[in-house]
């Protein structure tokens, strides 16, 4: 006969299962050692008889447990792979969500290695650090040069009159003076993969929560 369950409850089946199973198969025994002028076996301290029965039975019992969790384990897997759900970036079956989560967290066989919108938005952010502090501090030491090419032209007295129209010394500034290429306009970039990656995990752990809880499997 088959049983109908909603897949949070075959999930949380499916984990007192390994649980179960690994507990019998430690706490199990399937063979001993006996004296030939004796009755019960060493370890067990039963009869020959009784040591065989409970074999046995644990045996059965260990196998029962291992065919069931196979049964709910199947269902759920058709489960996720029939099942839909839908978020502001597509709709996936609960199979892909799942896996595209586990990808953007770095689970997997790949592990962190898969993680692509973070090492891009990483990648970004630290050219982004990078480029701002080498333009801050080259164009730091272009103004100690300008100025020392002011005091230069203008005399050590002239430091009040460093207002005053220096066209060779202005026209060395601009021409040297240290320039952010962005062709992406990649703070806006960053900021983008940074939201829409923490939106959609939190709308892939949301849906892939109510699928469970609303979806049957039947096993």
């Amino acid at each position: 006969m088959s049983e109908k369950m909603l897949v949070t409850q075959a999930l949380d089946e499916r984990d007192l299962l390994v649980k179960k199973i690994q507990d019998k198969i430690a706490k199990a025994s399937f063979a001993d050692v006996k004296k030939h002028n004796e009755e019960k076996v060493l370890e067990r301290r039963v009869s020959e008889e009784d040591f065989r029965k409970e074999a046995e039975s644990a045996y059965q019992q260990i196998m029962d447990l291992i065919e069931r969790y196979g049964r709910i384990d199947a269902a759920i897997v058709a489960s996720n792979a029939a099942t839909m759900i839908h978020t502001s970036f597509g709709d996936y079956t609960v199979a892909g969500a799942i896996s595209l989560r586990g990808r953007m967290r770095g689970y997997g066989a790949y592990e962190d290695e898969a993680e692509f919108e973070q090492s891009l938005y990483q990648k970004m952010k630290n050219e982004l650090d990078k480029c701002l502090l080498t333009i801050e501090n080259k164009n730091r030491q272009l103004e100690l040069t300008a100025e020392s090419m002011r005091l230069s032209i203008l005399g050590k007295d002239a430091k009040t009159k460093d207002d005053k129209p220096l066209e060779v010394v202005n026209a060395y500034v601009k021409e040297n003076t240290a320039e952010f290429v962005d062709p992406l306009d990649v703070r806006k970039k960053i900021e983008e993969i940074h939201e829409n990656r923490e939106k959609l995990l939190t709308e892939l752990d949301t849906q892939i929560k109510v699928s469970n809880a609303t979806t049957f499997v039947e096993f």
